[in-house]
C-alpha cells in the first residue's frame, strides 16, 4: 500500500470510519472508508494495481468532483505548484526570491470576460470545473486542518496548500506555447547578423516558402533578451537554496528555448477496421512531453450515469485528452499553428508609455498589481500591455518597445480544456463539432468509433494574417493585424480516409492544394523523421494487430539517420578518426537501440558538431549558439550537394572526426565496446530533491534507465547536449483497440503516484524505459480484476 493510502487508512481508523478487518492489507482488495464534505452521494474509488483510479459516482457532478479530489490525493503538490506558477503566487509560499517570476507569469493570465471565456468550451465546461475544483478544496481543507496527510515536499518548503477557485483552471495560460515568438526573434538576429537566407540553415520552412523582413521592421532592433519574460513566465519552478537560478536571456538561452519548443511533440495513428487483424479500428497515442516526476500526465478513468471515459489527462485538469468512452476513442499531436506574433512599437520621446499606432500616440494601459511575499511586505508590479498584448521589454535606449499578440488573450483558449466537452462524444458528427471550438494548442486530432468510423481534424485558434507570414517580428503600428481566425472549414480533415489509416508526427501535413498563401497557417513544423518511419511501417501492414501499434510506438528506426548515411556512404578520409565514424555510420541499419556503437556516434554528431559546422562554414556570421532548430534544414542542405565555400565533405567528415574522438572519451578506446545506451539515459528528479536531504533527495529520485531512440524516431526521446539525459519524450503511451475496450493498454511515465514513498511513483518507469505496457481495464469485471484498493467514499 502506498504512504498516502496508508495514511488515509491511519486517519480513518483512528476517526473510526472504517474497521482493522476492512483495511487488512492481507485482503486482496484493501478496503477503507472516508466521509468526505462536499460529495453528494455514496460513491467508490477503485485503484487498480498500475494505480489508475476508476471513480464509480452517481451522478456527473461527484464524478468530476471526485476527480478533483482524487487528484489532490495523488498529486496535491504538483497540481498545488502549478497554479502557484500559473497565477503568480509563488512569492506568497516561497519569498521573494519568486517575485519577478510571479509578475512575468501575471502577464499572460486571461484577463477577458469570464462568461464568454465558460461559454466558448460548451454548455458543460463551467459546472464541470466547478465539481473538480470543489474536490480539490474539499481535500486541501483536510490537508489544511490536519485530517488528511501534508505531502513531504511542503514541509520541506515550509509551505501549504491554497485553495482554488473555478476560474483558476482557465485563466492560468503559461502551460502550452502557442508556437514560434522564440523562432522570430532568432530569425531576427540571424538575419540581422548574417542576412535572412542564412536562415534557411537554422529551419526549413514548408511548405515551400521565401520570408522576407516586413516593411518597417529593423531586425538589429530587437534585443537577443526580448523574451526573457516570456521565458520567466511559462517556465517551470526551480528550487536551489535559497533563490530560484534565473539566467540572462542571450543567443544560448533563445537557442535553449527554441529547443525546448521544437521538442514538444507527439505521435498519433488511428487505423480502420479493414487495415487490423482485429476487425476493429486501432488508435493509438504518445503526447511528447517535457519528461519528469511526477508525471505531467494522469490516468483516470471516471464513470456515472452518462458519463464512461478513461484515458490520460493532466492532474489539475477536469476530463480526459486522450483516451477513449464506450463509443469512441481520441488522441492528439501538436499541428502547427502559428499562434502568437512578436509586435516592435517606436515610443513617444517626450512619454516612454506612449507607442505610435495608426499615426499617433497611444497610450499603453497599466495594471498594478499586488505580490503576497512570505516573510516580507508585500511588492507592487506594474504590468503593462498594447493594444496587442502584454509588454514584454522597453529598450535600454528608451525607444522601442516589445509585446506578444497570442491567442492566449482570446476566451476558450486555455490549454487541453476544451477535452471537457469531447470526452462524452458519441460518433463523427458530435466530436467534429465539439472540435470545431478548440482554441489551444493547435492539435491533430484523431477518432476512431465503435461503428467503425475514423477520421482527423486539425484544430485550433488560426489568425488570419493578410499581409505576413508570421515567421518575423513585425511593427505594431497598425500595418499587421489579425483580421479574425480560420473557420474549422477552413482547416483540413479527413473522415474515413481512403487509406484506410491516418497518422501525425507534428510534420508539414497540410493536403496538396491547400491554400497556403492565403492561409498562412504556419511554416515551422517538426523533422519529418518519425512520421517517415511510421507511415513506412503502417502502408506495409495491412493487417496491424495491437502488438503491432505498441512496437511502433517504441521503433528505433531513424529515417533522418538514413537520409544522412547516403550522403556520408561515397565518402572516405585519412583520418583515424573521420574513418571510425564512417564505418560505423556505414554499416549501420539506423536503428538506435541501446546497444548500438553507430547510434553513439551519430547522435554526438548530429546533435553538437555537425549544425555549427555548418553554419561556420556557410554562415560565419551568424550568431553560433543559433545554429539548432530543426536538422532537417542542414539534411536538406546536405543532400543539395557542395556549396560555395568549404566543401560539403570537408564539413562532413570533420565534425564526424570530433563526434568521434568525444564518443571515445566518454565509452573509451574500443570501438567494439560502445553503446547508446551507456551516453544516453532516463534519470528524473523534481524541483524539490534541491531543497531535501541526500536520503530523501535519492527517495524522490528516478531511474537512470538506458532509453533507445532519439528526436528522429518513433520512440522519441530527445536529449540534453550536456548530460546525455533523455528530456523529452511519451510522457504517456495508449494503443486503443476500440471496441473491446478491455484489450486496450497504456503506460504512465514514471509513474501515477506523486507521493515519494507510494508503490506507484516509480512502478511504471521500468515498463515505459523497456516499451512494455499494462491493460487499461475499462469494462467493470476487468476493473474488479485488476482492483487492489477501494476507497468507499461516503458525503460528510
Amino acid at each position: 500500500m502506498g504512504k498516502t493510502l496508508a495514511a488515509l487508512t491511519a486517519l480513518a481508523l483512528a476517526a473510526g470510519l472504517c474497521s482493522p478487518a476492512d483495511a487488512d492489507p492481507s485482503s486482496a482488495v484493501r478496503r477503507t472508508q472516508l466521509t468526505v464534505p462536499g460529495l453528494q452521494s455514496p460513491a467508490k474509488i477503485l485503484i487498480d494495481q498500475w494505480g489508475v483510479p476508476h471513480i464509480q459516482a452517481a451522478s456527473e457532478r461527484d464524478a468530476f468532483f471526485l476527480q478533483g479530489w482524487n487528484a489532490s490525493r495523488d498529486r496535491l503538490w504538483q497540481i498545488d505548484l502549478w497554479r502557484k506558477r500559473g497565477l503568480g503566487l509563488l512569492s506568497a509560499s516561497f519569498g521573494p526570491a519568486y517575485v519577478a517570476q510571479d509578475r512575468a507569469a501575471r502577464l499572460f493570465l486571461y484577463r477577458g470576460d469570464m462568461a464568454a471565456e465558460w461559454a466558448a468550451y460548451g454548455s458543460k465546461a463551467k459546472s464541470r470545473a466547478e465539481a473538480f475544483v470543489a474536490g480539490v478544496d474539499a481535500y486541501v481543507t483536510g490537508v489544511r486542518t490536519g485530517r488528511l496527510p501534508l505531502p513531504v515536499e511542503f514541509k520541506l518548503t515550509a509551505s501549504q496548500p491554497d485553495l482554488w477557485a473555478p476560474e483558476d483552471v482557465v485563466r492560468i495560460r503559461s502551460h502550452a506555447l502557442t508556437r514560434n515568438a522564440t523562432s522570430e526573434v532568432e530569425r531576427a538576429k540571424v538575419a540581422c547578423t548574417a542576412g535572412l537566407a542564412a536562415d534557411t540553415l537554422r529551419h526549413k520552412l514548408e511548405p515551400p516558402w521565401t520570408t522576407k523582413i516586413p516593411a518597417g521592421l529593423d531586425p538589429c532592433a530587437v534585443p537577443a533578451d526580448v523574451l526573457k519574460d516570456y521565458e520567466l513566465g511559462t517556465r517551470d519552478v526551480a528550487f536551489h537554496g535559497a533563490a530560484p537560478m534565473v539566467a540572462e536571456a542571450d543567443d544560448s538561452r533563445l537557442a535553449e528555448m527554441e529547443d525546448r519548443a521544437t521538442a514538444e511533440g507527439s505521435n498519433n495513428w488511428v487505423i480502420s477496421a479493414a487495415r487490423t487483424s482485429t476487425g476493429r479500428p486501432i488508435l493509438a497515442n504518445d503526447p511528447h512531453r517535457t519528461l519528469g516526476v511526477p508525471s505531467l500526465r494522469y490516468v483516470v478513468h471516471l464513470k456515472a450515469p452518462g458519463l464512461d471515459v478513461i484515458g490520460a489527462g493532466e492532474p489539475a485538469l477536469p476530463g480526459v485528452s486522450v483516451g477513449h468512452n464506450a463509443q469512441i476513442a481520441f488522441g492528439l499531436t501538436i499541428f502547427a499553428i502559428d499562434q502568437e506574433d512578436l509586435y516592435v512599437y517606436d515610443l513617444n520621446p517626450a512619454n516612454p508609455r506612449q507607442y505610435r499606432y495608426g499615426g499617433r500616440w497611444e497610450d499603453m494601459t497599466a495594471v498594478h498589481e499586488t505580490i503576497a511575499v512570505k516573510g516580507e511586505a508585500a511588492q507592487g508590479a506594474e504590468l503593462l500591455f498594447t493594444r496587442h498584448g502584454p509588454v514584454l521589454k522597453i529598450s535600454d535606449d528608451g525607444k522601442h518597445a516589445y509585446a506578444i499578440r497570442s491567442v492566449w488573450a482570446q476566451p476558450g483558449t486555455s490549454a487541453y480544456f476544451g477535452s471537457i466537452e469531447y470526452d462524452d462524444a458519441k460518433d463523427w458528427p458530435t466530436f467534429y463539432g465539439d472540435m470545431s471550438q478548440w482554441g489551444a494548442p493547435s492539435e491533430n486530432m484523431i477518432f476512431a468509433s465503435i461503428a467503425g468510423d475514423i477520421g482527423w481534424i486539425a484544430a485550433g485558434r488560426a489568425p488570419i494574417r493578410p499581409n505576413w507570414d508570421g515567421l518575423l517580428p513585425v511593427p505594431g503600428d497598425g500595418r499587421y493585424e489579425w483580421k479574425g481566425f480560420l473557420t474549422a472549414s477552413q482547416l483540413p480533415s479527413a473522415h474515413n480516409p481512403a487509406e484506410g489509416w491516418f497518422a501525425s508526427a507534428n510534420e508539414m501535413n497540410l493536403p496538396a492544394g491547400y491554400p497556403v498563401a492565403e492561409r498562412k497557417v504556419g511554416f515551422e513544423w517538426s523533422d519529418p523523421s518519425r512520421i517517415t518511419r511510421i507511415n513506412q511501417v503502417l502502408a506495409a501492414n495491412g493487417h496491424v494487430s495491437l502488438a503491432d501499434s505498441m512496437a511502433l510506438q517504441m521503433d528505433p528506426t531513424s529515417p533522418e539517420a538514413c537520409r544522412l548515411k547516403a550522403v556520408l556512404t561515397p565518402l572516405t578520409s585519412a583520418d583515424a578518426d573521420a574513418a571510425l565514424g564512417l564505418s560505423l555510420i556505414k554499416d549501420w541499419d539506423c536503428r538506435e537501440t541501446v546497444g548500438s556503437a553507430a547510434a553513439a556516434v551519430y547522435e554526438e554528431w548530429v546533435l553538437k558538431h555537425l549544425t555549427p559546422a555548418l553554419f561556420a562554414a556557410y554562415a560565419p556570421k551568424a550568431p553560433p549558439n543559433l545554429a539548432g532548430g530543426t536538422l532537417d534544414a542542414a539534411v536538406s542542405f546536405l543532400e543539395a550537394g557542395e556549396s560555395v565555400g568549404p566543401t560539403r565533405d570537408q564539413v562532413l567528415l570533420s565534425s564526424l572526426s570530433d563526434a568521434v574522438k568525444v564518443v571515445r572519451g566518454k565509452l573509451g578506446p574500443d570501438p567494439t565496446q560502445w553503446r547508446w545506451g551507456a551516453m544516453h539515459h532516463a534519470l528524473f528528479a523534481p524541483a524539490a530533491a534541491a531543497v531535501a536531504d541526500a536520503e530523501l533527495a535519492r527517495q524522490l529520485t528516478v531511474g537512470p534507465l538506458e532509453v533507445r531512440g532519439s528526436a528522429s524516431t518513433p520512440a522519441a526521446a530527445t536529449w540534453n547536449p550536456m548530460t546525455y539525459q533523455a528530456i523529452s519524450g511519451a510522457s504517456v503511451r495508449l494503443d486503443m483497440d476500440v471496441g473491446d475496450w478491455d484489450k486496450s493498454v497504456a503506460v504512465n511515465m514514471p509513474g501515477q503516484s506523486g507521493d515519494p514513498y507510494s508503490a506507484h511513483y516509480r512502478d511504471l518507469f521500468p515498463l515505459w524505459a523497456a516499451g512494455d505496457y499494462f491493460p487499461l481495464a475499462f469494462s467493470d469485471a476487468a476493473v474488479a480484476a485488476a482492483a487492489r484498493d477501494e476507497l468507499d467514499l461516503t458525503p460528510g
